[in-house]
C-alpha cells in the first residue's frame, strides 16, 4: 500500500509542473506555427527526426526531476489541456483561429504558379505537380486555384469542364462523289 501511495504521490511542487508543462507548451507551439514551415500534407523522415528530437530535448525541460506516475499525468494533463483551450477558444473567435491557424495560401492561380509563394513557403514545383496529380490534374491550365491549407494539404478547384471542340463534319462533297 505504501508503494502505490508513493507512486502516485507528488515529490515536486504541482503548481510547478504546470508552469513547466505550459511553458513549453507554449514555446513548442511557437515555434511550429511561426517558424517551421508547413509542408505539403507527407511526413519526412526528417520530420519524424525533428519530432522526436524536440520531444527528448524539452521533456527535461518540461518535466525537470519527476518521479511519480502521479507527476507525469498532471505534465501530460497540463499539455492536454493547453491543447484542448486552444482548440476550443479558436473554435469560438475568429482572431483567435486566425493566430492559431496559418491562412490558406495561394500556389496556382488560373494556371499560373505563384513562384513567390512557392518560394515563402519552400515547396518545389516538383512537390507541386505531385500533390495536382493526386487531385488527377496533369496540366497546370487546369487549375484555376489551387491551395495550401492550414493543414498542409493542397485543395484544387479546376476549371469547368470546357467542351471539346467538335470534330469537324465530313466534307459533304466528297461522301456524294464516293
Amino acid at each position: 500500500m505504501d508503494m502505490l501511495r508513493e507512486l502516485f504521490s507528488f515529490q515536486m511542487n504541482p503548481w510547478e509542473l504546470v508552469l513547466r508543462g505550459s511553458a513549453i507548451y507554449w514555446f513548442l507551439f511557437v515555434l511550429f506555427r511561426f517558424v517551421l514551415r508547413r509542408d505539403v500534407g507527407s511526413i519526412g523522415i526528417a520530420d519524424i527526426l525533428l519530432l522526436v528530437l524536440i520531444a527528448d530535448a524539452s521533456q527535461n525541460a518540461m518535466a525537470g526531476p519527476y518521479e511519480t506516475v502521479a507527476e507525469g499525468m498532471l505534465l501530460v494533463g497540463t499539455i492536454a489541456g493547453w491543447n484542448l483551450l486552444l482548440d476550443w477558444a479558436s473554435y469560438r473567435s475568429k482572431r483567435l483561429r486566425a493566430i492559431v491557424d496559418p491562412p490558406p495560401v495561394v500556389l496556382v492561380r488560373r494556371g499560373r504558379l505563384i513562384l513567390s509563394t512557392l518560394r515563402s513557403q519552400l515547396i518545389t514545383v516538383p512537390e507541386l505537380m505531385s500533390k495536382l496529380r493526386e487531385h488527377g490534374i496533369e496540366k497546370l491550365d487546369e487549375v484555376k486555384i489551387a491551395r495550401m491549407e492550414s493543414d498542409g494539404e493542397v485543395s484544387v478547384i479546376r476549371f469547368p469542364d470546357k467542351p471539346e471542340p467538335a470534330e469537324a463534319a465530313p466534307d459533304q462533297g466528297q461522301n456524294a462523289r464516293r
